[in-house]
């Protein structure tokens, strides 16, 4: 990922702590705290934003919501192909690139444990890429996680590129498994139509 040159001088950083703390607070109040113009202060948040520095993470609190978040860290000899399987996945939160024996680590969200445990046993595990797996359920959050609740469009090929369907994989016929909803076959909540 390419960083930006910013300059964090202290009112780039004051800016985006006082929106830490209120994502609505008035730019009127930010200028006046920190002797600034509403104008420059205005030109400075726009100029955050544009560099992706300040931004406003809109979603879901899964904790709240009462879904299950997997952590799992994973040893590939392809990061990249790994990340690409679950890029449009509705299931995946998060990825990150790391150092040491495990080489990347990610999140998953769902509504039952039995999915995670799908998604790790039939799509991680059974990649040739990947040498190890570590799967672990995150028991409690320390702040609020947030999972946008992103759209998809319906297709007759789950975006994982895996060849089984849900219909055929017996822990969806046997209701562990909660399905794919961009293919269609999906027993769960979360992105029901309904």
């Amino acid at each position: 990922m390419e960083k930006n040159n910013v300059k964090f001088d202290r009112k780039n950083l004051e800016i985006i702590r006082m929106y830490c703390e209120n994502p609505d607070v008035s730019q009127e109040e930010i200028a006046k705290k920190h002797g600034m113009s509403q104008p420059t202060v205005a030109l400075r948040v726009k100029r955050l934003k544009n560099l992706g520095v300040l931004a406003v993470n809109i979603g879901l609190d899964v904790f709240k919501a009462g879904l299950h978040v997997a952590k799992v860290d994973i040893t590939a000899t392809n990061t990249a192909k790994i990340l690409k399987m679950f890029q449009g996945c509705p299931y995946y939160l998060n990825g990150f690139v790391t150092s040491g024996k495990n080489n990347l680590c990610l999140f998953f969200v769902a509504e039952n444990i039995a999915t995670l445990e799908s998604i790790i046993d039939y799509h991680l595990r059974a990649s040739d890429t990947v040498q190890n797996v570590e799967f672990n359920i995150v028991i409690e959050a320390t702040n609020s996680l947030i999972m946008p609740l992103k759209s998809f469009q319906q297709s007759d090929s789950p975006p994982c590129g895996s060849s089984i369907k849900c219909r055929n994989c017996s822990s969806f016929t046997e209701g562990r498994c909660l399905g794919c909803p961009i293919i269609n076959q999906y027993g769960g909540w979360l992105w029901s139509a309904d």
